[in-house]
């Protein structure tokens, strides 16, 4: 029987994520980026107990070329950035899944805002593509509810964050570019390696 992911190799291997007989290739290079892995999956659990060197390669790779597009943050920064991608990870338009460039704009122009409003200046910049400004609507909207009583200190911290994932979603780093979707996939493998309550990152969020 062949892989019904990549219809070249032999599938080898049940997958509960699909339901359907997959090939060991497309079982680790998938994974929770294109299949939706329950988290009873075997093969899921023994990768994420036991790493093979490729994995903890890769898992390197990714977090080096995700902190040069970042730059150095601060402990309450990298707890914005989590927060933000696991919103933004989940975030659809018309239906249709997010695209680097969307991400990109949406980042850039909420930091605008933001990097305005702490000199003083109420300004509100959009963004021109429609899921980008949709985006950006939640994310405001998302990081308003967390903010809290910090409100231009937050932003100023949230504008840092948002400027980094511009850079990131922009490919202007070393890694970045070769595809439509490299940063958003980049992200989605290094969410899968935070502990499970990163989405609960904004109740804890702690300026110094």
């Amino acid at each position: 029987m062949t892989c019904p992911l990549c219809r070249v190799r032999k599938a080898k291997r049940s997958c509960p994520g699909t339901g359907a007989q997959i090939c060991t290739v497309c079982c680790g290079t998938k994974r929770l980026v294109e299949i939706a892995c329950p988290p009873t999956c075997v093969y899921l659990t023994t990768a994420q107990r036991h790493p093979a060197a490729m994995v903890r390669r890769q898992q390197e790779h990714d977090l080096a070329v995700l902190m040069t597009a970042l730059g150095p943050l601060s402990e309450p920064q990298l707890q914005i950035f989590f927060l933000l991608h696991t919103f933004i990870s989940r975030f659809t338009h018309d239906g249709m899944a997010l695209t680097d460039l969307a991400v990109a704009e949406a980042a850039g122009a909420l930091a605008t805002s933001f990097e305005t409003a702490s000199r003083g200046v109420l300004y509100e910049q959009p963004a021109t593509l429609p899921a980008a400004e949709a985006l950006r609507r939640e994310l405001k909207a998302l990081l308003a509810k967390i903010a809290g009583e910090a409100g231009t200190r937050f932003e100023r911290e949230a504008a840092v964050v948002l400027r980094g994932i511009e850079r990131g979603a922009g490919h202007q780093a070393a890694g970045l570019g070769s595809g439509p979707v490299d940063y958003l996939t980049l992200v989605a493998r290094i969410l899968n390696e935070r502990p499970p309550d990163a989405s609960q990152a904004g109740s804890r969020i702690i300026l110094p």
